[in-house]
């Protein structure tokens, strides 16, 4: 089983968004040493928690940084973007990374409706749900076979460098578009942990294509790990209130360990139950291989990214580490 990063860039109580850039790309160079597969960068919008809008912005510097990942989007939420655009944008990492870029592909807005609304170009009516053409018109752009004939036809004409494609997704209609194109899927166990019988129907109606020939999952999980399960479970209390926060319409910085603490204890609840709905595999290195790969052999799959959130970096980088020593990741 491989093990791959998808780093969501948080932003800790008192630092920068600045500071949560210069961290992913320390955290990227950390994790080539270490032993993982792939470095994804997410996309989210309008949120003091998180750094990255534009993901595509940080796989160069990521990629430049470090010389043997596979570096990628986690994803570029489509519908925000032309085909065309995307296209162009990653044709140019891959050329510049031949072989290294990976293009995950996500149909999620990454933020509320009203921040989606004003990243439209058109305001004068809602977007389209037309995620399944954009997606089908990507993915030709990226084959070099653009339409010959029509408003894009010149589009034909021009070359590009293909990045390895994904879809990323949390519910069954992703599983189902993956399977109909023959595209790799990875299934965001972390935001529903439901999602076995998705990533089954996807393998079991694949369609192989000339970019994959055999079906490939991978499941993305919330992982957070610590020389005690009691420290991994004092670390995990920032992510749990930036969670909680977030379900109750307060955007927030990552807090700090103290602070989330003494938030989690008025809850009336044990903290390891927070947030309801959401699976978070907290502990000591061999306690957390045991649940990875448990969840893994659940969806049957072959590659597994690892999302944490905590307000100190060098904690972050830290559970990175037991967990690949667990693994024992050459």
């Amino acid at each position: 089983m491989k093990l791959s990063v998808l780093d969501q860039s948080p932003i800790a109580e008192g630092s920068t968004a600045g500071d949560a850039l210069r961290n992913t790309i320390d955290l990227a160079r950390w994790a080539e040493q270490l032993g993982y597969r792939r470095y994804w960068l997410a996309e989210h919008h309008g949120t003091p928690g998180l750094a990255d809008a534009s993901p595509e912005v940080m796989v160069g510097p990521v990629a430049a940084a470090t010389s043997r990942l596979h570096v990628g989007t986690g994803g570029v939420m489509l519908p925000h973007y032309s085909p065309l655009k995307v296209a162009e944008t990653f044709s140019m990492l891959s050329a510049l990374f031949p072989g290294r870029i990976d293009l995950g592909l996500g149909r999620a807005a990454g933020t509320s409706a009203g921040i989606a609304y004003a990243l439209q170009r058109d305001r004068r009516q809602p977007a389209p749900d037309d995620f399944h053409e954009q997606l089908l018109e990507l993915l030709g752009y990226l084959e070099n076979r653009g339409p010959s004939t029509g408003p894009f036809r010149q589009t034909a004409s021009i070359h590009f460098e293909s990045p390895e494609p994904w879809l990323l997704g949390s519910s069954a209609q992703s599983g189902i578009w993956a399977a109909e194109m023959g595209l790799s899927y990875v299934f965001a166990d972390f935001i529903n942990p439901n999602g076995e019988a998705i990533a089954e129907y996807y393998r079991e109606h694949f369609q192989p294509s000339a970019r994959l020939q055999a079906p490939r999952v991978g499941v993305a999980i919330w992982a957070i790990c610590a020389g005690t399960d009691e420290e991994a479970q004092r670390l995990a209390s920032s992510m749990r209130m930036l969670m909680l926060m977030l379900y109750r319409g307060r955007l927030i910085p990552v807090p700090s360990v103290e602070t989330a603490l003494a938030f989690l204890a008025n809850e009336g609840v044990a903290a390891e139950t927070l947030p309801v709905g959401r699976r978070i595999m907290v502990g000591t290195p061999e306690k957390v291989r045991s649940m990875i790969e448990e969840v893994a052999k659940d969806y049957g799959a072959e590659e597994v990214f690892v999302v944490n959130i905590m307000h100190e970096h060098a904690a972050r980088k830290r559970s990175y580490e037991l967990i690949a020593k667990a693994f024992e990741l050459a």
